[in-house]
């Protein structure tokens, strides 16, 4: 089942970045990284044409509760962010129905890719979620032609789960991975609903 969440006042820290909860003083740094032609394109939605979208997002991340923001400790500016999403097909993947975890989504500037900035972000979330919150699982997924977001979840240890078809804000359909991790201080033994999309294992 997808488990509540709420990052009010959570503040993770690692080598590089602060992960903390939005705040509208960010429009500038969001509306910066988001309307790069690219950048959002890799993960399926249309760059931002204004500040006036950027806010409705933003207004949004600060709402829900759901959503860090990753801070470059550097330079103070806000470089991305790593979302706790709901998964979706929840009443149909019955191997969930008695265990707790969300699937996470992420998006980094451009001007930062290739750092290894992500995968330290998205560690420190995992850490948050397995030992804080005690979930049982992570989802995670990337486009095939996505190596970079492909490479983040390899080496933070998700599996390939299901070879799916997503359906993108940019109005087409992209082949993919949706990607599966265990929290390894539990004995968890799935039994794997809708072969037909299975390949963990395989």
């Amino acid at each position: 089942m997808n488990a509540l969440v709420d990052i009010t006042g959570v503040r993770l820290e690692t080598e590089r970045l602060i992960l903390r909860e939005w705040q509208l003083s960010d429009l500038d740094d969001f509306f910066e990284y988001c309307s790069v032609p690219g950048t959002g394109e890799a993960a399926g939605w249309p760059h931002h044409k204004n500040k006036e979208e950027s806010l409705g997002i933003l207004n949004g991340f600060i709402a829900n509760k759901k959503t860090f923001a990753l801070v470059d400790k550097e330079t103070n500016k806000v470089i991305g962010s790593l979302g706790l999403e709901k998964y979706g097909n929840e009443e149909q993947l019955s191997e969930f129905f008695d265990y707790r975890g969300r699937e996470i989504g992420y998006v980094l500037s451009a001007a930062y890719w290739g750092k290894g900035l992500m995968t330290e972000a998205v560690k420190a979330v995992i850490n948050y979620c397995f030992n804080t919150l005690d979930f049982d699982f992570l989802l995670c997924g990337h486009f095939f032609k996505n190596h970079r977001s492909m490479r983040v979840q390899e080496k933070c240890g998700f599996t390939h789960y299901r070879q799916l078809v997503f359906d993108t804000k940019l109005g087409i359909k992209e082949p993919g991975y949706l990607n599966l991790l265990v929290n390894p201080k539990k004995d968890i033994k799935f039994e794997f609903s809708h072969p037909e999309t299975l390949v963990i294992g395989k």
